[in-house]
């Protein structure tokens, strides 16, 4: 394939994951809107984030498999037309169920466009060029993250369905450009489908999504012990063993858990739990400058953009990086980074300057695990048959981290009564996180070791 074929389908998987990102950062300036329009409290508000989350994780793997038996073209196309679907029904939505249901739609497509996009990179590029095309898709976190509440709050004047309504043009460019552009690699997949493994996987991320919603970070110890809470959280516990034990034994399962029994996919999937854990804690930065610098919240919302836009200029450097040295190398100095970063943050951040440093620190270091360096590894590891699912592990892992992130991050805060102290510790507590993602990537492969490894799976 010629470069500029190649970098054609680039630009067009960008613009797709892009739109998924998007939707993702865009949201936060809507959230007063929504809850005047329909009249509702902040527990069900939190619906908005916890359905798509939800639908995101059902969605990303079932789409991965699809992709890998039936062609990566079909798949992407259907998985941008749901996230349009999604969007038109919840632009036209008269009541907040109707609403709920069309992000649920929105976080199956997306679900499935974040996985395809990289297993297409896996497909379409060599190996020496494939850090650098994940790194420009990595790039999206950052560039998403600046634009989205910017373009929300413009958006917001015209209403809130305006943070919708713009994704049904960007898929619709995606879909007719996709046609025309991406390549076909239809399968026949003769293999029956997982149902077991796939309704076991829907109680597990339904019940661990609904039972970490439900607790209230002001309250932790009281909400945990709710009928509301303990029992979905069990159900999740009981429902991973019987996942796993499904999947090993099946034709061909939903989620790939075979590819678990290597040891550098047992270490990647371990580091996205991590790196979801992070992404969370980016969330609390506004309040935390809020709390400790006194802030207004419109100028707290402020302090998380020197953050993104160091994570979005590091992401094509990291990939760059990816190609020369490999990842042991390229991880084991960024989570070093992220590491000195959100110690610095919970220890200098009464100083103004100080909080936009560490914050700048920290971008730095998740462009070292957010994006490029993990998918990266996972279609070294990863059969070329089974690209797509080997990207869904990442996803999965990462989602529960951020889940799981939440309530961790609130309950800490709230047990030292939402004080300057509460989100120190709680950055303290992520920081120790980080340390733990810094010792695993010691147990990575070596660049020419990952290159023999991908070698042979091609």
């Amino acid at each position: 394939m010629k470069d500029s074929d190649r970098n054609k389908i680039l630009a067009l998987l960008f613009v797709g994951v892009f739109m998924g990102a998007l939707d993702i950062g865009i949201i936060g300036p809507a959230l007063p809107a929504i809850k005047a329009a329909f009249g509702i409290n902040e527990r069900l508000l939190s619906w908005i984030f916890t359905i798509y989350i939800l639908f995101f994780m059902i969605g990303t793997p079932l789409m991965a498999k699809l992709s890998d038996n039936y062609g990566r073209k079909t798949i992407y196309i259907l998985d941008v037309f749901l996230f349009a679907v999604g969007s038109a029904i919840t632009v036209s939505s008269t009541s907040f169920e109707t609403l709920l249901i069309g992000r649920a739609i929105q976080g199956f497509g997306a679900g499935g466009i974040f996985p395809v996009a990289s297993a297409f990179i896996g497909d379409t590029f060599p190996q020496e060029k494939r850090g650098s095309a994940l790194g420009l898709i990595g790039s999206v976190w950052g560039v998403s993250g600046l634009l989205g509440p910017i373009l929300g709050g413009l958006l917001l004047n015209y209403g809130w369905q305006w943070l919708f309504i713009i994704n049904i043009p960007i898929a619709l460019v995606v879909i007719l450009l996709g046609y025309k552009i991406l390549p076909q690699s239809r399968k026949e997949s003769k293999s029956s489908f997982d149902v077991k493994g796939t309704l076991v996987l829907t109680i597990l991320v339904s019940s661990l999504a609904y039972g970490v919603n439900q607790i209230d970070t002001t309250n932790f110890l009281g909400s945990l012990s709710s009928v509301f809470t303990w029992p979905f959280i069990v159900i999740a516990v009981i429902m991973l063993p019987l996942l796993l034990k499904i999947e090993k034994n099946a034709e061909d399962p939903v989620l790939e858990v075979n590819l678990i029994k290597s040891r550098e996919v047992k270490i990647a999937t371990s580091i996205a739990f991590g790196t979801g854990l992070n992404q969370t804690a980016i969330v609390f930065l506004p309040a935390f400058a809020v709390t400790i610098l006194a802030l207004s919240i419109s100028q707290a919302s402020l302090m998380v953009i020197p953050l993104v836009v160091t994570l979005g200029l590091s992401a094509p450097i990291i990939g760059k990086l990816l190609d020369k040295y490999g990842t042991k190398r390229v991880m084991f100095v960024g989570t070093s980074i992220l590491v000195v970063g959100l110690f610095m943050l919970s220890y200098l951040a009464s100083s103004f300057y100080m909080f936009i440093i560490s914050g700048a620190i920290i971008g730095i270091g998740l462009s070292s695990v957010l994006g490029s360096p993990l998918r990266y590894i996972m279609l070294s590891e990863s059969p070329a048959s089974k690209r797509a699912s080997g990207q869904a592990l990442i996803n999965i892992n990462s989602s529960v981290g951020q889940l799981i992130g939440g309530a961790l991050i609130g309950a800490v805060i709230a047990s030292q009564g939402s004080s300057a102290q509460g989100y120190q510790s709680a950055y303290i507590v992520i920081g120790f996180v980080a340390i733990i993602m810094t010792l695993l990537t010691l147990g990575l492969k070596k660049r020419e070791e990952q290159i023999l490894t991908s070698k042979n799976n091609e």
